[in-house]
């Protein structure tokens, strides 16, 4: 809206101040006459001479209802004004931050009532401009019409203000949203700038205990091009965009600064890894010595099946107690090349091997106390593992007076299995390891059927 009309009471037009000049000079001729004219001059004067009754009359009137009529649209004119001024600035700032179709849509509504506020202030510029109600020849019915007009544009400035109202309050969710992300801005810049900042400060000083940590400073070199977009500003930007870059410049920044915080402490957990995984295969290369001996025991005291699976374990363990070594000289190599990442990767590597070998070593071990145990008593595997048959048997008829079909099957194929594998220790050579791996798959058989029936029934125990 760019017109502006003319204020209540305003001062009289040109030819309004000329009346007043013809009048005065009127005046003054009348007292400049003889009385005896005087009297007849006065009398014409206060007759109705002038254009304009002295002493009120109709049109004065409907004058004073026009002019009234007019302050009243003028009023709701700069109220609309206001208001739309007010909601430009909401629309500005929704539009700076959000871009989603909601905030798309209320733009363009913003814009067709934009259209319909310029069409009613035409209407209401329109009116103003047509009656002069200064006007000393203001006809009664001339005002009349100008108060008819005016009001008529006074309601319809006040529809719209209704209209611009009930937008306004349907912005809120937009505008909340967009205000909430407006005050996060500049707090997440600042947050951003000391997060680069401390991250700097805890690489100088790791520098100074000698550690260089040069990928922790190409991480933070290469942070340097999101500070400068950060200093160019959401105008430049964007908000959305600014704010994302900021946090996430604050949250790499501080991923530097923590790792520079904790290298000290890495590398010295470094050379307490290198310590004990050189101690470890020292020990592996001792360990792996004894195998060959509990080799021989087993060759001669019980058949192949019981110990032909472990046949590779001592030249495996020495292979793997060398590749071992390597990997922890060059983890040493790395450490000194402070070479964090690859220091630690080859570390976990020589670690995998000498499990791999610790394991093996102690299976050959393992599986010599077994057969030794099971030679010798038979009898407690067997009573172990019938034992846990009878408790999956009576889980099964808890409650029941005929067992699930889904439970008996695999309970009595475990019963079966078992007295096939106990068969198997009759002769004079048993393979006393195949009896000891087929209890363990039937206890192993029994469990996952005690498993099935408690997760069916709800209960744990």
């Amino acid at each position: 809206m760019t017109a502006t009309p003319a204020q209540p009471n305003s001062p009289s037009r040109p030819r309004a101040r000329s009346g007043m000049l013809k009048s005065l000079q009127d005046t003054l001729t009348l007292v400049a006459l003889p009385a005896v004219l005087l009297a007849p001059a006065l009398s014409a004067a206060f007759a109705g001479g002038g254009t304009r009754r002295w002493f009120g009359g109709r049109a004065e009137s409907q004058r004073a209802e026009a002019q009234a009529a007019k302050d009243a649209a003028a009023a709701a004119f700069y109220e609309l004004d206001t208001a739309q001024r007010d909601l430009r600035i909401s629309i500005e700032t929704i539009t700076a931050v959000d871009d989603s179709p909601a905030a798309r849509r209320a733009v363009a509504d913003f814009e067709a009532l934009g259209r319909r506020i310029d069409e009613v202030s035409h209407q209401y510029i329109q009116a103003v401009d047509a009656h002069d109600l200064d006007r000393d020849d203001l006809e009664a019915a001339t005002a009349a019409r100008a108060r008819t007009e005016l009001t008529r544009a006074k309601d319809e400035l006040g529809r719209v203000k209704q209209e611009l109202d009930r937008f306004t309050d349907g912005l809120g969710p937009l505008l909340g949203k967009a205000e909430t992300q407006l005050a996060r801005l500049a707090p997440a810049v600042e947050r951003a700038r000391q997060a680069l900042s401390a991250a700097s400060g805890a690489l100088d000083a790791v520098r100074a205990t000698g550690l260089r940590a040069d990928d922790l400073a190409a991480r933070l070199a290469a942070l340097a091009p999101e500070l400068t977009l950060l200093n160019q500003g959401a105008g430049q930007h964007g908000v959305p965009q600014t704010l994302e870059r900021a946090e996430r410049v604050a949250r790499q920044a501080g991923a530097i600064r923590a790792e520079a915080e904790r290298l000290p402490e890495r590398a010295a957990e470094i050379d307490r890894r290198l310590v004990s995984l050189r101690t470890r295969a020292q020990a592996l290369t001792t360990r792996s010595g004894q195998v060959e001996p509990i080799l021989s025991e087993l060759r001669r005291r019980f058949t192949a099946a019981c110990w032909q699976d472990l046949q590779q374990v001592p030249d495996d363990a020495v292979e793997h107690v060398a590749q071992a070594e390597r990997k922890l000289t060059e983890a040493q190599a790395a450490r000194d090349a402070q070479r964090w990442p690859d220091a630690t990767a080859l570390l976990s590597t020589a670690r995998a091997l000498l499990n791999t070998t610790d394991e093996a070593v102690s299976a050959a071990g393992d599986r010599l106390a077994r057969l030794n145990a099971v030679q010798k008593d038979p009898g407690q595997e067997i009573e172990r593992t019938r034992f846990a048959i009878r408790d999956a048997q009576r889980l099964a008829m808890a409650g029941r007076t005929t067992p699930d079909p889904r439970d008996a099957r695999p309970l009595d194929e475990a019963v079966a299995r078992l007295e096939r594998a106990v068969a198997t220790l009759e002769g004079r050579h048993p393979d006393y390891w195949h009896f000891l791996t087929e209890t363990e798959g039937v206890r192993r058989a029994v469990a996952d059927v005690v498993a099935r029936i408690r997760e069916e029934r709800g209960t744990a125990g």
